[in-house]
């Protein structure tokens, strides 16, 4: 879980050779990417996190006369963008995952009811943090381990500062004693709050090793039969797809089913979409694989219908967040609709 090779790769100048603000905006720029991660890692929304890198850069402008050089113009810009996260945290609150704030239903046929109220943790795609050329490998900016839905679900229930201290530490490799300075406290404050937060985290703290690559063949073809199963409506066949202590949960509604037959109940009688009114795209988010999931509409044409992000173990889907949020589409790249021509049917 770590983005330290990222490094600082544009030398800050000197004390004595004051940045003008156009200067410091250009020099700024190479960094935006890893900046926009590490705030939705800190807000669990990438809407917001897009805000905020955007403030970073605006008091980042306004105080170029007061960039000294004494440390990188990245630690610098990271310094601004967590403490406007911070205060923005004390506003907004923390974004949840179903999973997070409540026990599984146990009756998954019974109608589900939305919880617009509660800011619930938004997807990222994976397109937002590559670079010019995004397949080649060394063009990922970003490590996806570091953003894994589970691990910036588990993020949300951490205090802010506790939040903070981790992903300076573990992901970017900051010192205790630079995080001690950012947070105005001390360094045996930071260590403590380090060892507070990785207890919390043992189980959502991924490691590269346990990542499935996009391009390995057995999940491509398990993906392919997913998705499959999903256009012809065949619950047997998703449901086949699962562990058997698999997880679905579908921001902005409350309710969330654990295990193969609950999944199975609940799709059998939540899920409008009939056998050939489903189209499946693929995408990606979170570092994971992901569907965005068209309903056949009056007309022919497909519609947004929800964004699925996978968690994909040992051969089998462990893991589903099904989010309902048509703003994500576009954030996505991805049609608002698709003409029934265009998606073969």
């Amino acid at each position: 879980m770590t983005d330290s090779t990222l490094g600082d790769s544009v030398t800050a100048p000197s004390a004595d050779v004051p940045l003008s603000r156009d200067d410091l905006l250009d020099r700024a720029q190479p960094y935006r990417r890893e900046l926009l991660a590490h705030c939705y890692r800190m807000m669990g929304s990438v809407h917001d996190a897009e805000d905020l890198v955007q403030d970073t850069y605006l008091r980042a402008w306004r105080a170029a006369d007061r960039f000294e050089g004494r440390s990188s113009l990245r630690t610098w810009l990271y310094r601004i963008a967590t403490n406007a996260c911070l205060t923005a945290i004390e506003s907004r609150g923390r974004r949840p995952m179903p999973s997070g704030i409540g026990a599984p239903s146990d009756d998954p046929e019974r109608p589900v009811v939305e919880a617009p109220e509660v800011p619930w943790l938004e997807p990222v795609p994976d397109a937002m943090f590559r670079g010019e050329q995004p397949s080649d490998p060394a063009a990922v900016v970003v490590s996806r381990s570091s953003m894994r839905l589970a691990l910036v679900a588990a993020l949300q229930h951490l205090p802010p500062r506790q939040r903070a201290v981790l992903l300076l530490r573990e992901v970017l490799k900051w010192r205790a004693a630079e995080v001690a300075e950012l947070l105005g406290t001390s360094t045996a404050s930071v260590n403590s709050a380090l060892q507070r937060a990785r207890a919390q985290l043992q189980q959502a703290a991924l490691t590269e090793d346990e990542l499935s690559e996009p391009t390995d063949p057995s999940q491509r073809e398990l993906l392919d039969r997913y998705a499959k199963a999903f256009e012809n409506s065949d619950v047997t066949a998703i449901v086949q797809l699962f562990k058997e202590d698999a997880v679905w949960e579908m921001p902005p509604f409350p309710e969330w089913v654990s295990g193969r037959d609950a999944i199975a109940r609940l799709i059998g009688a939540q899920c409008p979409i009939g056998p050939g009114e489903g189209l499946m795209i693929p995408t990606s988010a979170n570092g994971q694989p992901a569907f965005a999931l068209y309903s056949r509409h009056e007309g022919g044409d497909y519609k947004p219908f929800h964004l699925q992000v996978l968690e994909i173990e040992d051969g089998h889907v462990a893991h589903v967040g099904a989010f309902f949020d048509d703003r994500l589409f576009p954030l996505f790249g991805l049609p608002e609709s698709v003409p029934a021509e265009a998606a073969g049917r």
